[in-house]
């Protein structure tokens, strides 16, 4: 039925759990992985002021590149798992403000037909506050997505 996943992850135990299903789910029907990591893009959450108070211009191109580093482990460790299990994988590191984006362009200009990502399962103000990226790639996705909590 599905033949190229997409998994969306941030490494985080949650993003783990949907890794290992779309592992088992490509497993049994023969599809491929596409395991995809979109880091964090300016505006930075930091600012460019050292602790002594001094501007340092540096302190942003430090930032991204120390988050693509974190992204490109978190995609090894993945991809890693999926060869592991005898899964044809692919990894893709990209860096937005908007995730939800990333993983939508992603999986359309890679030809992916399902999209496997976690859920956070924030409610209330904390889902208003944070907002979520698994209900934003539901809301703006003609791709069928599984969600795994």
């Amino acid at each position: 039925m599905f033949k190229h996943i997409l998994v969306p992850t941030d490494g985080s135990p949650l993003s783990d759990q949907a890794l290992d299903r779309a592992i088992a789910l490509g497993r049994s029907m023969g599809a491929r992985l596409t395991i995809l990591n979109a880091t964090a893009e300016a505006p930075f959450p930091v600012t460019n002021f050292g602790e002594d108070g001094h501007y340092d211009p540096e302190k942003s191109r430090r930032f991204a590149s120390e988050a693509a580093t974190h992204g490109q482990r978190i995609l090894d460790a993945a991809l890693a798992r999926a060869r592991e299990a005898g899964i044809d994988a692919e990894s893709v590191l990209e860096s937005s403000e908007t995730p939800h984006r990333v993983i939508i362009h992603t999986a359309e200009r890679r030809g992916c037909d399902l999209i496997c990502m976690a859920s956070h399962g924030r409610r209330g103000i904390n889902a208003l506050l944070l907002g979520s990226e698994t209900n934003k790639v539901l809301t703006h996705c003609t791709i069928p997505v599984l969600v795994c909590r």
